[in-house]
């Protein structure tokens, strides 16, 4: 999809857990543009998804989603994040365990620190103990290109097979109106 002016474009960077799946969510979201992989939050320029495995990096897998605010707000980008991961874990997702595996928002502006302590505020009160990192956005670090588009790709490989379906049928039972 193309857009006239692609500087009319919003970025929001979230990290929950293996960005396979979290890839696969916001892929089938409308409004969305692009999706791409990638690591952030720690001290190593450059990560190889290796470095970032061991958990010495510091870095999350995080993905940086680029979506047009006129059609799917910051705010609806974060209760599909909440709604598609366990915020409740600390770095850790299932059986992905380490820091890299962290729940994380990295916020681009103000306003988005806004709306995400807001919507953190507000599980929290519903007695959900949200564990998710709220942090200014570091450095985007693009992972490398076999984890880009990788369900798609891979749609027949284990983990996929196993992790990804249940986050995208809930993707379409809570958020149908959003999805593509």
């Amino acid at each position: 999809m193309t857009l006239a002016n692609p500087s009319a474009l919003s970025r929001a960077i979230v990290g929950g857990g293996c960005f396979w799946c979290s890839e696969s969510v916001f892929r089938a979201v409308r409004g969305v543009h692009a999706v791409v992989n990638g690591y952030a939050g720690g001290a190593r320029p450059n990560p190889s998804y290796e470095q970032v495995c061991t958990g010495a990096t510091g870095h999350a897998e995080v993905i940086a989603i680029d979506f047009d605010p006129t059609q799917i707000s910051y705010e609806r980008i974060l209760d599909i994040f909440f709604a598609t991961h366990d915020p409740t874990s600390l770095n850790r997702q299932g059986n992905d365990i380490g820091t890299q595996y962290r729940s994380v928002i990295f916020y681009e502006n103000d306003a988005q620190k806004s709306i995400a302590a807001t919507k953190i505020a507000e599980l929290k009160a519903n007695g959900v103990n949200v564990v998710t990192e709220l942090s200014p956005a570091p450095t985007f670090y693009r992972a490398e290109e076999y984890h880009q588009n990788f369900y798609e790709k891979n749609p027949e490989q284990g983990y996929c097979t196993f992790a990804i379906p249940p986050k995208l049928a809930k993707l379409k039972q809570y958020f149908s109106e959003e999805t593509i």
